[in-house]
C-alpha cells in the first residue's frame, strides 16, 4: 500500500466514516484498550441463567418428538427464565451486550425449532410455519443490525424512539407489553404442539374408525376434547415414518387445555406477527436514510448532482 493509501485508510478509521460500504467506529488508542476491568463478563449472573435457558431448550428438543408434557414443561420454563434474566441484569448491574445478543439468539433458536417440528408435525401447513421463521428472523436482524449501524455500538435495540414508531416504542419500553407479548407468541406455538397429540381435529390419526381401532378406511367424527386410543397398526413397518410417528403420538393427553392455551392466546400471537412486520419495515426505512445521506455525502444520487451544476 503507498503512503497516501495508508494515510487515506488510517483517516477513514479514525473518523468513522464508512469504508467499503459498511460504517467504521472510531479507532481505539492503546490506553483505551487497556481500559478495561478484569470481569468475566461469561460468568455473569444473567448470563449463567441464559446458559440454562439454553440447556433446557435442548433438553425440550429431545422430548419434543413423542413427549409432550416433558417438553412443554421444560419449553415453558426456559422461556420463563427469559424475564428472570432481565431482572437480574437490573438487580446486580450486569447488562451487557453478550447478554443481550444471547437472550435474542435464544428467543430466536428456541422458537424456530418449535416450529420446525410444527412443519414436520402438519406438512399441510408448513409454508405457514416458514413464513413465520423467516419474518421472525428477518425483522429482529434488520431491526438490530439497523440500531448498530444507525443509532452507534452503544445503542440498545429496544431504545426506539416515538417519533419513529409509537407501536415499536410502546412494545419495546413497557416491559408489561413485552412480556405479555412474548410470553403468549410462545404459548399459541406451545398449544399446536401439544394438540399434535391431543386433538383428533388436528392429528387426523387420533380419528376413530367404523371397522374398529385398527381400521384407517372409513373414519367418523370424533370429539376434538378426549383422543381415541388406537391400537398398534402392522400398516406402518417403519417407525421413522411419518405416518408411524403421527401414530406414535396419539393419545398422550387430553386436548383441552391445549385447546384453551391456543385459543387465548391467538390474539396476541397475531399482535406480536404485526409488530415483526412494522419492525421490519421501520428498519427498513431506516436503514435507507442512512444511505441516502451516505450517497449525498458522496457527492451521488439526482440531488447532489443538482447542487454541483448550481455550483
Amino acid at each position: 500500500m503507498s503512503t497516501d493509501n495508508r494515510d487515506v485508510a488510517e483517516m477513514n478509521h479514525t473518523n468513522g466514516t464508512p469504508v467499503n460500504g459498511h460504517p467504521r467506529g472510531p479507532a481505539r488508542s492503546v490506553d483505551e484498550e487497556s481500559d478495561q476491568t478484569d470481569e468475566n463478563i461469561f460468568l455473569f449472573i444473567p448470563n449463567l441463567i441464559g446458559y440454562s435457558r439454553v440447556v433446557l431448550a435442548l433438553a425440550s428438543l429431545y422430548f419434543m418428538p413423542l413427549h409432550p408434557r416433558r417438553c412443554g414443561f421444560l419449553y415453558s420454563i426456559s422461556c420463563l427464565l427469559d424475564a428472570l434474566d432481565g431482572l437480574a441484569a437490573r438487580k446486580f448491574q450486569q447488562s451487557t451486550r453478550f447478554g443481550a445478543v444471547l437472550d435474542m439468539i435464544t428467543d430466536r433458536c428456541t422458537t424456530t425449532c418449535l416450529l420446525v417440528f410444527l412443519s414436520s408435525a402438519k406438512p399441510a401447513y408448513s409454508m405457514i410455519f416458514q413464513l413465520l421463521i423467516s419474518l421472525d428472523f428477518a425483522s429482529h436482524y434488520m431491526h438490530m443490525y439497523a440500531t448498530l449501524s444507525m443509532g452507534g455500538q452503544g445503542e440498545s435495540h429496544k431504545n426506539v424512539s416515538a417519533s419513529r414508531s409509537k407501536i415499536m416504542n410502546l412494545y419495546y419500553t413497557n416491559k408489561n407489553v413485552l412480556f405479555v407479548a412474548c410470553a403468549l407468541n410462545e404459548l399459541f406455538f406451545l398449544g399446536l404442539y401439544l394438540l399434535c397429540f391431543s386433538s383428533p381435529r388436528i392429528t387426523p390419526a387420533l380419528l376413530p374408525s367404523n371397522g374398529g381401532p385398527g381400521n384407517l378406511t372409513s373414519p367418523v367424527s370424533s370429539s376434538p376434547v378426549e383422543p381415541f386410543q388406537p391400537a398398534p397398526s402392522l400398516l406402518f413397518a417403519s417407525p421413522f415414518s411419518a405416518a408411524a410417528m403421527e401414530m406414535a403420538r396419539a393419545n398422550k393427553m387430553s386436548s383441552t387445555v391445549p385447546w384453551i392455551l391456543t385459543i387465548v392466546s391467538t390474539p396476541v400471537m397475531a399482535f406480536k406477527q404485526v409488530v415483526n412486520v412494522i419492525q421490519l419495515v421501520k428498519a427498513s426505512k431506516w436503514l435507507a436514510e442512512g444511505d441516502r445521506r451516505d450517497r449525498k455525502m458522496a457527492g451521488l444520487g439526482p440531488q447532489a448532482k443538482t447542487e454541483k451544476k448550481v455550483r
